[in-house]
């Protein structure tokens, strides 16, 4: 609660854009993903609702700012699938050299005994 009403004296001098609209994208082979949300129709219900003008205007800001740190389920795969690429990678790397270790151990047994 703390951290809203920070975020709410923070947000009192910023104007409120109108009708603000988030994209969102994650690498080239994704589409675009956007998030449209109209802040003045946010106001506007605030204020119905009994806020004053300052604290409706207030408020949407900080619910628009905290709608531009979201990500979208498209860009959580492909940053998931990424992510896993880099593992395989990483393991395919760890068996090549699992396989040469072990290689080498078995031709120093038996250079020792044979």
């Amino acid at each position: 609660m703390k951290a809203l009403a920070e975020a709410l004296q923070q947000a009192e001098n910023e104007p409120v854009p109108s009708g603000l609209c988030f994209v969102y994208t994650a690498g080239k082979e994704m589409t675009m993903s956007t998030v449209t949300f109209d802040t003045q129709e946010f106001v506007a219900k605030l204020r119905a609702a009994g806020f004053d003008e300052k604290q409706a205007e207030a408020v949407v800001r900080v619910v628009a700012d905290a709608q531009s740190h979201l990500v979208t389920r498209e860009h959580f795969d492909v940053k998931l699938e990424l992510l896993e690429t880099k593992i395989d990678a990483k393991f395919d790397k760890l068996s090549w050299m699992m396989g040469i270790l072990i290689a080498l151990a078995i031709a120093n047994f038996a250079k020792q005994f044979f």
